[in-house]
């Protein structure tokens, strides 16, 4: 179990690593459009206080008459101190404007440099800062402009859970988790947390090593894709994934393996849910039905898995299938050079047998059809889907599961299943996989698996089937 786990656990880091990378480096992206300098700070700036004549780089179309107000510490109104660093932010203004983001950080220097300032002049000229530093990709200098504008107490409520958000995405770009999850919260509050941003507080969650939390806010993001009508991102999974194989969790590895394959139908993940599967299973039917799980989905990529499910075959009385899989391994060059003699010695004799029942086709095809019993037709539709016809192991298999008098009823809907699909016939197929469900006492691990691989099967036929 435990190597199992390290050898997944290598891959699936690298996935989250790539994941987290991706995720991280389009926050950066997303943040200027939440403060454009031509837009959102000057509706700001004349919105929270009174526009000054002095002032009029910022928006002069909305300029209205100074109104009286109260006098802050200093003995001023914020109008008189927005003339005295006027000047400056003009010019910083027409610098932005310009695209000169240097040149913009230099103007605003310079109004930080006269005194007295209002709260509402500090914070309009940190906010200032902080575009321009988002626009030089400056992302940690950004963050702390946009800090200690918020620490002047100068925002409207509305105005600080869209900063809040804004901080959020800058923190977490910077690596700075605690601060983002802090920030996070407080723009979740305000009802202003997008799905990618819930994902994105899962992942810092994981950083911390708090998966209690990470799945938390992962079901959370999982809910609010599903809401807006997208599917959920894979990391998503893959995060649920990595914490359940951290915490030697098997039943939370096969939950999250699930999840990964309905939505991805990578057959990576189908490997590793099936040997999770396989390793705890002792009866051989039940073993073979996960190998042939595994052969469908074209999962299988060791050699020894081949010749397991080969030899299992065999043992079942299905030559002809098990010849058609070594046959398989060998086309695709998956054999190792130290397991080709015993692979060509196991092909040679289940070839032997293969040829026997073909060869016995017709007379069993006679005794079939003088005398249908469900378990013959059941034997005949097998030693057909071996042979590869597909169109007479349909046709058996189908008169075998019309009584209830099979021994194991589901080996009959699986083959039945699988020939459909050999056609190209996934409606029939999903149709034949759904009978499953019906049979009593059906091994729940077989039920589920065949189930999940019905849920990948495309609604219509595909001519890459």
């Amino acid at each position: 179990m435990n190597n199992l786990l390290k050898a997944m656990g290598f891959w699936i880091w690298g996935l989250i690593a790539i994941a987290l990378s991706v995720s991280m480096v389009s926050v950066s992206y997303k943040l200027v459009s939440l403060y454009r300098a031509h837009d959102a700070t000057a509706d700001a700036i004349s919105s929270t206080a009174p526009a000054s004549p002095a002032f009029t780089g910022i928006s002069s179309s909305r300029e209205k008459a100074p109104s009286a107000v109260p006098l802050d510490a200093q003995g001023l109104r914020p109008a008189q101190v927005s003339r005295a660093i006027g000047g400056e932010m003009r010019a910083a203004q027409k610098a932005m404007d310009g695209l000169q983001w240097s040149e913009a950080l230099k103007d605003l220097d310079a109004a930080a440099a006269q005194a007295p300032h209002s709260a509402y002049d500090l914070k309009t000229i940190d906010e200032f800062r902080g575009i321009a530093y988002v626009r030089l990709n400056n992302l940690k200098a950004a963050q702390a402009a946009y800090e200690a504008a918020v620490s002047t107490g100068a925002y409207k409520a509305e105005e600080l859970a869209k900063v809040f958000r804004l901080l959020f995405q800058l923190a977490a770009t910077n690596k700075d988790a605690a601060r983002a999850i802090d920030y996070g919260k407080q723009a979740l509050d305000a009802g202003l947390m997008q799905p990618n941003d819930l994902l994105v507080m899962s992942q810092l969650y994981y950083q911390q090593k708090d998966c209690r939390n990470s799945a938390v806010w992962g079901d959370q993001a999982i809910a609010a894709f599903k809401q807006a009508g997208e599917a959920p991102k894979e990391v998503l999974y893959q995060l649920k994934l990595q914490c359940a194989g951290d915490g030697n969790d098997t039943d939370g590895m096969k939950a999250a393996l699930y999840a990964l394959i309905r939505l991805t139908h990578k057959t990576s993940y189908w490997n590793n849910l099936l040997r999770l599967e396989r390793q705890d299973e002792r009866d051989d039917r039940n073993t073979l039905m996960i190998y042939r799980v595994m052969y469908d989905t074209r999962s299988m990529n060791a050699d020894t898995d081949y010749i397991e499910m080969a030899q299992l075959l065999g043992d079942a009385g299905l030559a002809g299938e098990a010849v058609a899989v070594l046959q398989r391994a060998i086309f695709s060059e998956i054999v190792k050079e130290e397991h080709k003699e015993r692979t060509m010695r196991l092909l040679a004799a289940l070839q032997t047998r293969a040829d026997v029942d073909m060869n016995g086709l017709p007379a069993l095809a006679a005794e079939t059809r003088g005398n249908p019993l469900p378990q013959r037709e059941l034997t005949l539709g097998e030693t057909y889907f071996g042979a590869g016809d597909y169109r007479n192991a349909i046709y058996a298999l189908g008169l075998s599961t019309m009584t209830n008098q099979l021994t194991r009823p589901e080996e009959a809907f699986v083959y039945l299943g699988r020939a459909f699909m050999a056609r190209n016939q996934p409606g029939d197929a999903k149709e034949a996989f759904g009978e499953l469900r019906k049979i009593p006492n059906i091994n729940l691990r077989v039920l589920k698996l065949w189930d999940l691989y019905a849920d990948t099967i495309p609604a219509v036929a595909s001519a890459s089937l």
